[in-house]
């Protein structure tokens, strides 16, 4: 199997070094660009299975590097930054990016949050529900009930959770621990309750009256393939 390629666009050469030495030492290959410019040629040119991106830039920052791999471009982007507020964070994730990680942090922490990325992003099967919902995890087009259905990356990992989990009741704190791991944006239960609320808004004929993501009273949410 070859090797997965992680392209870093970071221009301290010391976090290069160490994180270059890290990801080696998990089997990665790695790559890496000095500015934002250079790291969007070595997206084309090298085809990167994943991007660690740092926020500050020499020439244009982390922000504008990800809107611009986004316009054509589906490699999942890990946004790499010392700031650490909440207004930081929301900007890193509405551009594009997959995930937000603050410096300093652990290295193991970072390659574990590389392999959830790597495991959203990388399968090649589609999943088909016997024809009512249909995900297509390389183009991330999503069919439900024969129409096709626009979402977003938040709204697409949470689709795919409740399919890969059909009939079982998922808790609130079970979702936004598969979904967003640690980050302190998903943490309060709400947040997840308007992610479900904007996604049944896109696949539910009736988002009062839903048929695919059920509400469980005082638990989370069932999902029901075949309503």
């Amino acid at each position: 199997m070859a090797q997965q390629r992680i392209l870093i666009i970071d221009d301290d050469p010391d976090i290069v070094k160490t994180v270059s030495a890290n990801l080696e030492l998990d089997g990665f290959s790695v790559i890496s660009a000095g500015c934002g410019n250079d790291g969007l040629t070595a997206v084309q040119k090298h085809a990167p299975d994943l991007v660690l991106l740092d926020l500050n830039l020499p020439d244009i920052d982390g922000i504008k590097v990800c809107q611009i791999l986004r316009r054509d471009n589906d490699v999942p982007v890990i946004m790499l930054s010392a700031r650490d507020t909440v207004t930081d964070k929301l900007l890193g994730l509405e551009c594009g990016a997959d995930d937000y990680l603050v410096k300093p942090f652990n290295a193991l922490e970072l390659s574990a949050r590389i392999r959830t990325v790597l495991r959203r992003v990388t399968r090649s099967k589609p999943v088909n529900g016997r024809g009512s919902v249909v995900l297509d995890y390389r183009t991330h087009q999503v069919t439900v009930l024969g129409r096709e259905v626009g979402l977003t990356r938040t709204e697409f990992s949470l689709l795919e959770l409740f399919v890969s989990h059909a009939g079982e009741t998922l808790s609130r704190d079970f979702i936004q621990a598969q979904n967003w791991g640690e980050s302190q944006l998903y943490t309060h239960s709400r947040a997840v309750d308007v992610h479900v609320q904007r996604l049944r808004k896109k696949i539910e004929l009736s988002p009062q009256a839903p048929r695919f993501i059920l509400t469980v009273p005082g638990v989370g949410y069932r999902f029901d393939l075949n309503p």
